[in-house]
Parts: structure tokens; sequence; C-alpha cells
């Protein structure tokens, strides 16, 4: 058990290393796209988007939300699926309307006994995110959101900050558009920019990419958070092996040693019983 503990360790340290190694290419990209919606958003004829707040209403958005939700394949993570659960049934606590769309095999089999009904499951493995799939779940929530199926979507993933994992729910739409204008002081423009065919078109194209960057980036947080889940967990099991195997050798040698002992002490007390033979032989 523990080669086998310690062979999950060695796996998942190089499956994390390598999603981790993945997601800082992409993330330059993201950022750029990030700058560029700020520069939308500082045309003066910026028109509404159904991805924002509205400029002028404050009130909060109600009726049916849909929640992303990012869990593991299997067990063996500790508490990593657990918390993720949990944080994303904060939502149903509201008493809200939720429509629930699945990555992990995990997710969908607790789901399925809770007796909670899917809207839909995306069957891709959590154990490989890419950038295809990304865009894949990203097409399917912007369909229905568009569609007005719902009002908010959130995603309920694994955030992981150093060396520490935080189960998260974020919503991604609509965004306030504070989110994106900020008092950084950049480099004067001295012409401005023209968007063809209209700044409109090309701010819901942007959003698309950044939404997908946002899944994407949650998907590989996810994985990376569950292989250091279970890394932690398989070395609690390593440290937990070390321990019984210690003392069952201890246990093990006092076995050992009694068992010599007492052929020892047989051995002694059959010489010492043939020797009073002997004694009594010679007497007679």
């Amino acid at each position: 058990m523990r080669k086998i503990t310690g062979a999950m360790y060695l796996i998942s340290s190089t499956k994390m290393r390598k999603a981790k190694a993945d997601l800082d290419r992409t993330r330059p990209f993201f950022e750029a796209l990030k700058v560029e919606i700020k520069r939308i958003f500082r045309q003066d004829d910026m028109p509404e988007n159904r991805y924002f707040y509205p400029k002028d209403v404050n009130e909060k958005l109600t009726g049916t939300f849909a929640c992303l939700v990012i869990t593991g394949d299997k067990g063996l993570a500790g508490a990593y699926n657990y918390n993720v659960i949990k944080k994303a049934m904060e939502l149903k606590e509201g008493g809200n309307d939720i429509k629930w769309y699945v990555v992990g095999e995990y997710g969908r089999q607790l789901f399925e006994q809770r007796g909670i009904p899917i809207e839909k499951s995306f069957l891709y493995t959590a154990q490989n995110p890419t950038m295809h799939r990304a865009r894949r779940i990203c097409d399917v929530l912007l369909e229905e959101f568009n569609k007005g199926s719902f009002t908010k979507i959130y995603v309920a993933y694994t955030d992981m900050q150093g060396m520490t994992d935080s189960a998260m729910l974020t919503r991604i739409l609509p965004f306030h558009r504070k989110e994106f204008i900020t008092t950084t002081v950049e480099e004067p423009i001295k012409e401005p920019f023209e968007y063809q065919p209209s700044v409109s078109v090309v701010l819901k194209n942007v959003m698309q990419s950044y939404i997908a960057g946002f899944i994407y980036s949650a998907l590989v947080d996810s994985f990376c958070s569950e292989q250091h889940a279970r890394m932690t967990a398989m070395k609690a099991a390593n440290d937990n092996a070390e321990k019984l195997m210690g003392e069952l050798s201890v246990q093990y040698n006092r076995l050992r040693q009694a068992a010599i002992t007492r052929e020892i002490t047989e051995v002694a007390a059959g010489a010492r019983a043939q020797l009073k033979k002997k004694e009594g032989t010679t007497s007679e």
C-alpha cells in the first residue's frame, strides 16, 4: 500500500506541474483581452451589452441562475470534491432556481445520489482540461444565456493560490462594468480606435473569448487543486503507512524475540531434564 500511495503522489505532482505550465502559457492572451475590453469601455458612446449590468440599474437580478460545477473524476483527494459541492449548494440555499451544469464524474454521481436534476453533464474527463473543451462549455452556456434561459451564470471550482486550495463560487455573467474600468494611468491614445463593424459586435466577440478563457482557467485551477489535494492525501497515507510499519516492526520483533526466548527455554529445560535423568541412572 505504501508503494501504491507513493506512486500516486509522484503521478499527481507531475500532472500538476504540466497543467500549471499550460495555464501560464495561455494566461497572457487573456490578460491582453482584458486590456482591450478596458479600452472599449473608454468609448464615449459605449452601447448597452447583455453581458454587463445596465449603467443605471443597481437592482439585484432575480430569476433562474446557471451554475457550472467542476469536480474531479474520482476520490482519494481529501475534501476536494466535498468542498466545491458545498460551495455550489450555497446558491440553492438562497432559494434560487438553479440549472446545474457539471464537469467531473464525482459530481455527476453525487448529484444523481441526491436526486438533483442536471441540465447538462459535460462528459469530459476532468483529468485533461483543454481550451477546446472550455470553448465548447462556453458556447453551451452563452447560447442558453442569450435565449434568456437564466439571468446569471456562476462557476463553482477550486482555486489554487500558492500551496493553498480554496473552493470558489464566482459569477461570470453578467459583469459589472467596474471590473474593467480602472484608475491605472496608461499611455494616452493620440488617435481614436475604429471598431468594425461596430463597438457592440466587437465587444460581444471579445467577451465570448474572455469567458471561455475564464472557464479554461477554472478547469485548470481545479485540476491543479485536485492533484495538490491528492498529493496531500497520499503524503498523509504514506506517513501513516510508515508509522504503521514501524509499529508492526516493533510488534514483530517482540513476537520474534518471545519465540526465540521460548525456544531457548525449552532447549534448556530439555537439557536439564536429560541431565537429571542421566544422574539418576548413574546413582543406581
